[in-house]
């Protein structure tokens, strides 16, 4: 099985999950979160990112909402590794940074922490919570470390029960590219 069957596989099989306690699943999820990409015409890459870039959700044994037990699921540390079998960093790097961006925009955007979902305020605690200044600093230095804002951006407005997306098929092409790419 190449590597865009194994990621279907990964979708049919674990797309229905709940996606922490939200009102979506995780496959709308992705949707959604892909979906914003392409409109905002982003990159190949950074597209496939958006779409994959909670596979580690989809990867571990810990069954459904991992945060509402208490647990850090470490998902994108788990889904930059299984996905740099395939792909390079400008995917797998805001695979791995979108939490963190998540502790650098509660910690340099007063607005953003007012936005986060229930679940998403509920994982920042056990993620270490708001970046101080200096590590906010650190953070937005690193290569990919914007790409990874703007796919936390998407992250988070991708939780619309029943929005409309194209469906997974449709993002075969930006995951080839960023196949060839790599």
């Amino acid at each position: 099985m190449g590597p865009i069957e194994r990621i279907f596989e990964r979708f049919d099989r674990h797309g229905g999950n709940d996606y922490g306690g939200e009102r979506v699943r995780q496959l709308e999820h992705a949707l959604q979160c892909a979906a914003q990409a392409e409109a905002e015409g982003a990159a190949p890459a950074l597209i496939t990112a958006a779409l994959l870039h909670d596979i580690g959700h989809l990867i571990h044994d810990l069954g459904d909402s991992p945060a509402a037990r208490g647990i850090d699921d470490r998902h994108e540390v788990l889904g930059q590794q299984w996905l740099g079998q395939w792909f390079g960093p400008a995917v797998t790097e805001p695979v791995r940074l979108h939490v963190p961006a998540k502790q650098y925009l509660t910690g340099t955007d007063p607005g953003y922490f007012a936005a986060l979902s229930a679940g998403s305020v509920r994982s920042l605690a056990l993620q270490g919570g708001p970046f101080s200044e200096t590590a906010a600093a650190e953070f937005i230095a690193q290569p990919h470390a914007e790409e990874a804002v703007r796919l936390r951006r998407w992250d988070e407005g991708a939780k619309v029960p029943g929005k409309a997306t194209p469906g997974l098929a449709h993002f075969r092409r930006y995951i080839e590219a960023s196949l060839a790419a790599a």
